[in-house]
């Protein structure tokens, strides 16, 4: 997607948006370790390794669904993909998204970017439903940058996790994906 097609608000100069590849892991490695580190936005503790993200990767693209990086110049910014919300057959058509920004590049409407093209490409898929956990209740730039993209919130889960030496929410979202898809879906459709 260039920037000539991203909602206004959205533009960045000379922004890129495309398909991950493993060439980008050990960028998204580092962007994902920040956050861990320092941030709320996971619950995880410790920042996973190379080998690890790139396990998940091949898993969320192994299962033909959407991971893509914002690229900057030469470097990756950010990076989204949308993966399987829980994994027994009946959830097989709603997914969830993962938005992360480098920290030196929030606030530029990378996020919206990424969003956007996220939520094009899981239109154009059979999901009918894409749902967001959002590491705690304070993270008030991911809620509203779910709002600004049609998110409703369905609910909070009280103290689920604890980091940093306090216990913290999660907040739940959801947006429907496309109003053309079928209501009840064909047996076991993928």
């Amino acid at each position: 997607m260039s920037t000539d097609t991203l909602p206004a608000t959205a533009k960045t100069s000379d922004l890129v948006i495309r398909d991950a590849d493993h060439s980008d892991i050990a960028a998204i490695t580092a962007i994902y370790r920040h956050h861990v580190l320092t941030g709320t936005a996971s619950f995880e503790e410790i920042p996973p390794s190379e080998t690890e993200i790139t396990n998940r990767f091949d898993a969320i693209r192994g299962n033909g669904l959407p991971y893509l990086v914002a690229l900057q110049g030469n470097g990756v910014v950010g990076y989204c993909y949308a993966s399987l919300y829980r994994p027994r057959s009946a959830y097989r058509h709603t997914v969830e998204n993962s938005i992360y920004v480098a920290p030196d590049c929030a606030g530029r409407g990378i996020g919206a970017a990424l969003m956007a093209t996220l939520l094009e490409r899981c239109e154009a898929g059979p999901w009918r439903q894409m749902v967001a956990v959002i590491g705690d209740s304070d993270n008030r730039a991911s809620i509203a940058l779910h709002r600004k993209f049609g998110f409703e919130a369905t609910g909070t889960f009280r103290d689920v996790g604890y980091k940093f030496g306090k216990w913290l929410d999660s907040v739940l979202m959801q947006r429907p994906l496309g109003s053309d898809k079928p209501v009840i879906p064909g047996p076991m459709d993928k």
